[in-house]
């Protein structure tokens, strides 16, 4: 992930109208203080890295630029005293600015967020901060309203194939079209996590196909799924117990996962609308129970009781 993380901004491979605004500000040298938001993997760090790059050489690096993560310490001691003392110093060298930039902004407390807000304002004239986050409501409005907001997307999977080819040849992985396939769908729209799946996937099995993919992850087959469902709709009720019973302990998966994967097939079956919502609702009840901590036996047996109910349902209509 770090081998191939992007060092300029022209080799970032999404977010084209955000890269052009901001390659438009640093050409202009009219840099407003930044925040940038958006599920992780989507290329924030690594835009704000780059646009650092270009504004300062390596030497200068180290004393124009001072990154701060949530895992460092960032309380409001930090604020009021090295963030502080960094931002108020001028350069004597070089004009222009420097640049703070403060990762993972939404773990930083409420205070040092308030203190936040007078150093940003106050040192507007030689500081530029940059604050990077995933969740915009955790972060103040106080300094939302200070920074030009962009908002990083998850990426499409058009633009995530020809980066993660890239990364196949010059690795040289055996990927299958499925495996690529199977790659992208599971990642959903998160760069890095791709990259991390296909480095385990390879490393483990060699050959990166569809299946081993999904073994990889620990994530129900396609077409387990498809079975399960089949057993569902027409088995019996304690047939269909026993083999998904069997299934899941064979493959250690998940009701969790199971149910989320079935909810997608669930919209592909050509039910009758008033029933596929029915089961729908009882689907969703399942979930929250599932995640309220219930016993998962009960909860398969009620999801299979739901199928059959629907099951009755379609064949006393018809």
């Amino acid at each position: 992930v770090e081998k191939y993380r992007p060092q300029a901004l022209s080799e970032l491979v999404s977010h084209r109208d955000i890269l052009s605004t901001v390659q438009r500000f640093i050409s202009e040298d009219r840099l407003p203080h930044l925040l940038l938001y958006g599920p992780p993997g989507t290329g924030k760090t690594s835009t704000i890295l780059a646009c650092a790059r270009q504004l300062y050489r390596d030497r200068e690096f180290g004393s124009m630029v001072l990154e701060l993560n949530a895992s460092d310490d960032r309380g409001i001691d930090i604020v009021r005293g090295p963030i502080l003392s960094f931002a108020s110093t001028r350069t004597i060298f070089k004009k222009g600015f420097k640049l703070v930039i403060l990762d993972e902004a939404d773990a930083m407390t409420q205070d040092a967020q308030n203190a936040l807000r007078r150093v940003i304002e106050k040192f507007t004239e030689n500081t530029r901060f940059c604050l990077i986050c995933n969740y915009l409501s955790k972060i103040i409005p106080a300094l939302q309203s200070r920074c030009t907001r962009f908002r990083f997307g998850p990426l499409t999977p058009e633009l995530m194939v020809p980066r993660l080819q890239h990364v196949i040849q010059e690795e040289g992985v055996d990927v299958t079209e499925d495996g690529m396939k199977a790659l992208v769908t599971l990642s959903s729209g998160d760069m890095r996590r791709a990259l991390n799946i296909l480095q385990s996937t390879s490393m483990a099995f060699g050959k990166v196909t569809e299946e081993n993919v999904y073994t990889c992850t620990g994530h129900p087959l396609k077409s387990d799924i498809a079975n399960i469902l089949d057993w569902m709709l027409n088995q019996d009720f304690s047939t269909a117990y026993r083999k998904i019973t069997e299934l899941k302990t064979l493959k250690g998966l998940a009701l969790q996962d199971i149910l989320t994967e079935i909810h997608l097939f669930v919209h592909r079956v050509d039910f009758p609308p008033s029933i596929r919502i029915q089961l729908l609702i009882k689907m969703a009840d399942i979930e929250y129970q599932l995640t309220a901590g219930t016993n998962e036996k009960i909860q398969l047996s009620s999801l299979i009781a739901a199928f059959q109910v629907t099951r009755d349902l379609v064949v006393a209509e018809a």
